[in-house]
């Protein structure tokens, strides 16, 4: 559980051997890669969708909604896209800051004074950047299993779960300076959340809801962890996941969102459009600020950005996430507005992500230039 890290695979996606068979466009055969990557792997479904010159060009989906059932897996069916969520997250804040609600300078003692009593000194002055770009020195996570185990079964509303592990997080040691190297934490967007709550009085899956989801026409979202009767399920160590495999609702401002890979397309198109001035939601420098990297490092707010991926010219933005029974990945080229989102409904366990990272690569290799041979 808690397994909603950064899983960037900057230039390390496995290599796969897809039909040879490609769309006039050059995207490979996707039914003929996607039975090529869930070869010998217990997985059981995948599915990728295919992005250029800003428009879906191609989807698909292979295997079934779960195991021991007859029924297909489809493109109408919802994934959980792990930590992929988080740039959303980024985005929600970013529309409250353009609007002069928060601010990105404000430090975390004045936007959450309720934790200041139990709040370490080195996190009190940590900005909104800071957190949403993990260089706030917080640990990935709190690292009490029982008190996490709790949050399973807690009926409180959901603002006030997150406020009680919130008190206990930041009283944790940093693992680094704040501004330092880069150091992945779900609690810095779990407190971005918080944060967003507080300034509104909205619940954060109202913000989500009201801030991008609508606005983009994303209307499948879904923000219950545990499926129900008759949507596709995750599955871990070769079963169908359970409530409590993965994360408790609290946790949803770091991620494992539900949605179509049609809905996720729409948010992904509009990050990359957002940079030549055409998103729908924000201003053209606000986007670049979200994508810039921060320090010395590739980490940006809710993205990695590569300046190459599998061997392809970038920048590129990527993420990849999982809470242990979904795996998902997305590699986005804003200059040329093409990409992929690979999607899978098991993990490590099953081979899940070895498939949705073989079938990325199968077609990042036809969304952006070879990069030139070292001279």
């Amino acid at each position: 559980m808690t397994r909603l890290g950064l899983i960037l695979c900057f230039g390390a996606i496995l290599a796969v051997t897809p039909s040879q068979a490609q769309k006039i466009d050059g995207t490979p055969a996707l039914p003929a890669t996607l039975a090529a990557v869930m070869e010998g792997k217990t997985v059981p479904a995948v599915g990728v969708l295919v992005i250029r010159n800003g428009q879906v060009v191609d989807q698909a989906v292979a295997g079934i909604d779960a195991l021991g059932s007859a029924t297909p897996a489809t493109v109408e069916d919802l994934w959980n896209l792990g930590s992929d969520s988080k740039a959303m997250t980024v985005t929600m804040i970013a529309r409250l800051v353009e609007r002069g609600v928060l601010s990105w300078e404000a430090p975390l003692s004045a936007m959450l004074p309720d934790l200041v009593a139990q709040m370490r000194p080195e996190y009190r002055d940590v900005t909104l950047v800071d957190l949403m770009s993990h260089r706030a020195g917080l640990p990935e996570n709190h690292s009490d299993e029982a008190f996490f185990r709790t949050f399973f079964t807690d009926t409180r509303p959901l603002h006030e779960q997150r406020m009680a592990y919130l008190r206990l997080a930041v009283a944790d040691a940093p693992v680094g300076p704040v501004r330092g190297k880069p150091s992945y934490s779900n609690t810095g967007l779990i407190l971005a959340g918080a944060i967003a709550e507080k300034a509104t009085g909205k619940s954060y899956e109202t913000l989500m809801q009201e801030e991008v989801f609508g606005p983009l026409g994303m209307t499948t979202a879904v923000f219950n962890q545990t499926p129900r009767a008759g949507e596709t399920s995750g599955h871990i160590d070769g079963r169908r996941a359970v409530a409590g495999d993965g994360n408790p609702q609290m946790l949803l401002p770091a991620g494992g969102i539900r949605m179509t890979l049609t809905d996720w397309a729409r948010f992904c198109i509009d990050q990359m459009a957002g940079e030549a001035g055409r998103g729908k939601l924000l201003k053209a420098e606000t986007y670049r600020l979200m994508h810039t990297p921060r320090g010395d490092s590739i980490v940006a707010m809710g993205w990695g950005v590569p300046p190459q991926i599998s061997g392809r010219v970038g920048p590129a933005l990527t993420h990849g996430g999982s809470d242990g029974n979904w795996f998902a990945f997305v590699a986005l080229f804003p200059g040329r507005e093409n990409g992929v989102l690979a999607v899978a409904n098991a993990a490590e366990t099953m081979g899940g992500d070895v498939a949705v990272k073989a079938a990325a690569r199968a077609v990042i290799q036809t969304l952006a230039p070879a990069v030139p041979p070292a001279s």
